[in-house]
């Protein structure tokens, strides 16, 4: 199979469902070194007129010390067959061990970022915001479900600058 490079009004599918339901992997770095985590949390829209993502990461990650530093990010869709993989990259750091290769997914670079071979749809987004989700400004019931002793996340807007579709 074949990437085709497609514009993001072209992007079919649910992406509530893609998103909260199948998952996806959020990829920060460089194609040198990279690393990356599965993810359930985001959205996608228009924002100052571009086409975007939102995506999350707790400060405790190892992706967001890459998340922090790179411009680029991509945003890594796989079909249901792939579940496993995205459970294991959910599961382990990439701090303890190559999540990459113990999962058996294979990295590619794709527009300056890093998606996977085993992927059928890869945004590859630039960084266009970040800001930390303040703890205080939570309500109650999302903190006592989701911060109650984890860290906070930091809220990434990335413009979607590529989208590789596989044919």
């Amino acid at each position: 199979m074949t990437w085709k490079q497609i514009t993001p009004e072209q992007i079919t599918g649910n992406l509530f469902e893609r998103i909260g339901k199948q998952w996806f992997l959020l990829t920060a770095g460089s194609p040198e070194k990279w690393n990356t985590m599965t993810c359930s949390w985001g959205m996608g829209g228009v924002m100052w007129n571009r086409p975007s993502v939102t995506c999350y990461v707790r400060q405790s990650r190892h992706t967001f010390g890459f998340m922090q530093q790179q411009d680029t990010f991509t945003i890594s869709f796989f079909p249901e067959s792939e579940r496993k993989k995205l459970a294991f990259c959910g599961s382990h750091s990439g701090r303890n061990c190559d999540k990459a290769k113990e999962a058996g997914l294979t990295p590619e670079a794709l527009g300056g970022g890093v998606g996977f071979a085993e992927a059928e749809l890869v945004l590859v987004c630039k960084k266009r915001y970040t800001a930390p989700m303040e703890i205080k400004d939570l309500p109650e019931d999302v903190l006592n479900s989701f911060y109650s002793g984890d860290a906070p996340h930091q809220l990434y807007i990335g413009e979607i600058l590529a989208v590789y579709e596989k044919q």
